[in-house]
């Protein structure tokens, strides 16, 4: 158990937004920090087609990694480069639907050069039947791969 994590959740109230317009999804994209973007492009190019962002999309200024197709709206992974960027105390947590799928992953995060390694591991202090493998990308930001035998619903 990482002694830096809160140890207890924290609920806030919200409000449900009707927008017909909008399919649901529970977030749009998420753009993270690099300094190197050659480094950042190679090691998350081995890790995120396995998290269902298969499709890559190089640009002048950012490389992004697209979930999904069809005709649903597209969530998606963005770097950008920064050379002042330094990581934070942040963790960007992807969804595995098993166990395996975790250890499967943490293969490729190792084979890939993540660092500052951790588990997989059950995580009983979390919820029961958290299962999770905690990592860094080569700039140190934060991230882990997790599943859980219980999904957790708001009351």
């Amino acid at each position: 158990m990482r002694a830096d994590l809160c140890d207890h959740a924290v609920e806030l109230p919200r409000y449900a937004i009707k927008n017909h317009k909008m399919k649901t999804r529970c977030f749009d994209h998420i753009d993270l920090r690099v300094t190197n973007m050659e480094a950042a492009t190679e090691f998350y190019a081995k890790i995120l087609p396995q998290l269902g962002f298969v499709h890559e999309s190089p640009g002048d200024d950012y490389y992004t990694f697209y979930a999904g197709g069809g005709e649903r709206p597209l969530e998606f992974f963005c770097l950008s480069e920064d050379k002042n960027h330094r990581p934070n105390g942040t963790r960007i947590a992807f969804w595995a639907d098993t166990r395996e799928e975790v250890d499967q992953i943490s293969k490729l995060v190792r084979d890939a050069g993540g660092k500052n390694l951790e588990g997989p591991e059950v995580c009983e202090d979390y919820s029961p039947g958290y299962y999770a493998f905690f990592f860094e990308d080569p700039d140190g930001n934060k991230l882990e791969i997790c599943c859980r035998e219980k999904p957790v619903f708001a009351d």
